[in-house]
């Protein structure tokens, strides 16, 4: 590669500007499986996603109230807060938020007769353009 200069440094810089940050998806992942949330978090941060990872629902309730992100994906089955008791915080906090639910343990109907449904369902194991293309849905990015 040729140095072009100071010209070069400022391209680079533009393209890191906060504006272009700011129009970044945020992807919240909650799931109390740490090699499944290393998974999903290598999947969407190298679609050019911004990915905050959960062990605990709780947890990411609380950061949910401060830090409202674009899609939320969830397991189901996490011990004291299940997945759907996630999914009906959110909602009751911002009713528009974009849900996604996955399991490896229960299908669909888990939540078929739930007052609040996410958006998505995705069975574990998932291919990795299910998960991709389940947020680029949601999001329209």
């Amino acid at each position: 590669m040729i140095y072009k200069g100071p010209k070069l440094f400022a391209t680079k810089r533009m393209n890191i500007s906060p504006t272009h940050a700011s129009t970044k998806t945020n992807v919240f992942v909650v799931d109390d499986e740490p090699m499944l949330l290393d998974l999903a978090e290598a999947i969407l941060t190298s679609a050019g996603w911004t990915v905050r990872t959960f062990r605990d629902p709780e947890l990411a309730l609380k950061a949910f109230s401060i830090d409202r992100p674009d899609v939320v994906i969830t397991d189901y089955a996490m011990g004291r807060m299940t997945g759907m008791d996630l999914i009906r915080e959110c909602r009751r906090l911002n009713p528009q938020q974009k849900m996604v639910l996955i399991s490896g343990t229960v299908d669909e109907h888990v939540f078929s007769d739930a007052p609040v449904k996410p958006d998505r369902f995705l069975n574990k194991p998932y291919q990795i353009h299910e998960m991709t293309d389940c947020v680029r849905e949601l999001t329209g990015k």
